[in-house]
């Protein structure tokens, strides 16, 4: 066993996530595809974004190196197309790194509004083509393997034939039958699909069933000699496992993973794909700037309208904050050094400032006289006794952490702070 693994460069932690191992194991050669802009806005709480909003989330996505996005679903309407079709152009005259996509069903209508979006940009179009594979679906739409197989076939070949891609969509694969999933598989290669999305529609996986699931598909493509055709995983959020799965599928080697930002999505919602991004990150796999990712996250739940839970990790308001006197008097020592990477790490495994954020210092019914002279400090005002007091006398007496507002009423009301000095102080962080 090693003695001190590699770790944080200023051994200062030891780092148990790395004894016995050297490297992380994510292979560097995976990609991430961002559903945010389709599944992401099929949740029945979030609003449709405007096409400017969902212009400028595209444009933060490829700021934050995710490389491929599924834009829309162009079968479900005649917005959708011009919605899809604006954003492939916007991708194409700005030259992003990013790559869009589209899903679509099985269906020949959906495949050609894709083609035709396709000729019309002049982009050859990846299609995510889509089908229920398990058997309670089977049951539920009235459909047999033999039916089943021909909308494969016929779609795959329609999308091939007027040069799209197809990465061939098994909805509810980890609930699915070994002899579907042979059949449907072998449909959609044998017709020019050159990539497998295994799915986990209802958030049914555990970590031993994509295993499972995984070395299966493997084992079908090397019996086919098609060890060529890519294998993504998709997964949601009802057993709150999807995060762990991602993270999980592509230690064991999966091409392609998906999210969304924040996870919204059907009923509970997707992988977070911020959260990936951010635990790539701090396992060494990636190395990119994660300082647009803030950025990212608060665009999209401002133009979903969908508020971010205060504890969200990282970007929630409570991520980097504390009001606690033992723990905000490490932090506020470590501040207090002048090194902002040992507050980051004293009551933190995220570096706040690599993602645009930083820690904030409270003061509330648990907190002791440093938090009161931090937070008088932070906010250019002379630390007194009088005023140290005054706001202790207050936090005691209440059952929540004070606000801003309350702090400096405190103040103004005890004739130890002028009114505008306090919207200066108000003003100031």
């Amino acid at each position: 066993m090693t003695t001190q693994p590699p770790g944080d460069n200023l051994d200062l932690i030891y780092d148990w996530n790395e004894v016995q191992r050297s490297k992380a194991p994510i292979r560097s050669t995976f990609t991430l595809m961002d559903e945010t802009l389709r599944d992401g806005i099929q949740s029945p709480s979030v609003r449709n974004p405007s096409i400017g909003d969902k212009l400028e989330i595209l444009h933060l996505m490829d700021r934050c190196g995710i490389e491929y996005a599924d834009v829309g679903l162009p079968g479900a309407g005649q917005q959708a197309v011009d919605d899809v079709t604006r954003i492939v152009e916007e991708a194409r005259d700005c030259k992003m790194k990013l790559t869009p996509n589209t899903a679509a069903r099985t269906h020949p209508n959906d495949i050609q509004a894709v083609v035709d979006i396709s000729q019309k940009t002049g982009v050859p179009i990846e299609i995510c083509a889509f089908i229920g594979s398990s058997p309670i679906r089977q049951l539920v739409e009235g459909w047999d393997l033999k039916r089943m197989t021909g909308f494969v076939r016929d779609a795959t070949k329609l999308a091939v034939d007027n040069g799209c891609t197809v990465s061939f969509v098994t909805e509810d694969t980890i609930r699915a039958n070994p002899q579907t999933l042979t059949k449907l598989f072998w449909t959609a290669i044998d017709n020019g699909a050159d990539r497998l999305i295994l799915t986990d529609t209802v958030g049914h996986a555990t970590p031993d069933g994509l295993l499972n699931l995984l070395n299966f598909t493997r084992s079908l493509l090397r019996s086919w000699g098609t060890e060529h055709v890519k294998v993504d995983w998709h997964g949601h959020n009802d057993r709150g496992l999807a995060l762990v799965l991602n993270l999980f599928a592509l230690e064991h080697g999966v091409d392609r993973v998906h999210g969304t930002c924040l996870g919204v999505g059907e009923r509970v919602g997707n992988a977070s794909i911020d959260q990936l991004l951010i635990n790539l990150k701090l396992l060494g796999v990636i190395d990119r700037d994660m300082t647009h990712l803030r950025r990212y996250v608060d665009k999209v739940s401002s133009a979903y309208e969908v508020p971010i839970p205060y504890n969200y990790p990282v970007f929630g308001t409570d991520a980097f904050r504390t009001a606690t006197g033992v723990h905000a008097a490490a932090v506020i020592k470590a501040l207090r050094t002048g090194r902002k990477d040992l507050a980051d790490r004293v009551y933190s495994s995220v570096p706040a400032a690599d993602f645009g954020c930083r820690q904030r210092v409270d003061i509330g019914f648990y907190s002791g006289r440093s938090n009161i002279q931090f937070w008088l400090h932070e906010h250019g005002l002379t630390i007194t006794d009088d005023r140290v007091q005054t706001i202790w006398e207050k936090a005691k007496g209440s059952d929540a952490t004070l606000t801003d507002d309350e702090i400096l009423g405190a103040l103004v009301g005890a004739g130890q702070l002028g009114e505008t000095e306090a919207a200066d102080a108000a003003a100031r962080v």
